[in-house]
């Protein structure tokens, strides 16, 4: 009996290298941008425009909103890896992580933007389901994602979070308490790397037309509130990146 009949099989990854299809970089670009819930509203507004001079990483849930975006970044000459995979999925996560790391060897930036957004609901009639689901995706992914990616931002990067103040107002029981349960950890980490890096930035977008908010504000006038492109570039003023 031969050799290789000893062998065990290699181990399959669940995600192969297929499933994200990496574009080919520029010299400038050697370290990408990862925006996680880059599908729409802010997330998709931020890659657009960071795509004007950075390689995109892009993830989202939805392949048709990521399959979108990608038109649109390659319509202003950009480049952008469309990554469609669940969050919530730790060995997805992983491999995506070490797919960058083998590709790129890092990342320049992470813009954190996914978010789950229970129905408003008073506290005790808020449906279990939607509590799990706001505590999986908004606290424990986060706790999740912050070690994976870490790594891949070393010392000089920069993770971004955005913040979305409403914890304690009435009906906002769910999201509220998940949303600050999510910033409190960012909070934690920016100040545990204040010396040593990756730099933290914690921002509070102004009131946006959003699918997020639209479900919390039926019927809304979008005319007095700021739009997505509009707090996009204010994030990317701050960073000084464009």
């Amino acid at each position: 009996m031969s050799e290789d009949h000893h062998r065990p099989p290699p181990l399959a990854s669940p995600y192969p290298l297929t499933h994200t299809g990496f574009a080919p970089m520029t010299p400038f670009m050697k370290y990408p941008i990862l925006i996680t819930g880059a599908s729409r509203g802010l997330g998709a507004a931020l890659a657009l425009k960071l795509a004007q001079q950075f390689h995109i990483i892009a993830v989202a849930k939805t392949t048709g909103g990521l399959e979108e975006l990608d038109d649109r970044i390659q319509a202003i000459g950009g480049q952008a890896t469309l990554a469609p995979l669940d969050l919530t999925d730790v060995n997805a996560v992983r491999h995506l992580c070490r797919s960058i790391h083998d590709r790129w060897g890092g990342l320049l930036l992470w813009v954190h933007c996914a978010i789950h957004a229970a129905p408003l609901s008073p506290a005790n009639f808020i449906d279990a389901r939607d509590w799990q689901k706001s505590v999986k995706l908004n606290v424990t992914t986060t706790g999740m994602l912050i070690p994976n990616v870490a790594p891949l931002l070393g010392h000089a990067g920069i993770a971004v979070f955005l913040d979305d103040p409403c914890a304690g107002l009435k009906f906002f029981g769910s999201y509220g308490a998940t949303k600050s349960a999510q910033i409190a950890l960012a909070q934690s980490w920016q100040a545990e790397t204040i010396n040593t890096g990756p730099k933290v930035r914690i921002v509070t977008p102004a009131p946006m037309p959003t699918a997020t908010r639209a479900r919390f504000f039926p019927g809304e006038d979008s005319n007095a509130l700021s739009t997505c492109n509009i707090e996009a570039d204010k994030i990317i003023a701050m960073l000084g990146f464009i």
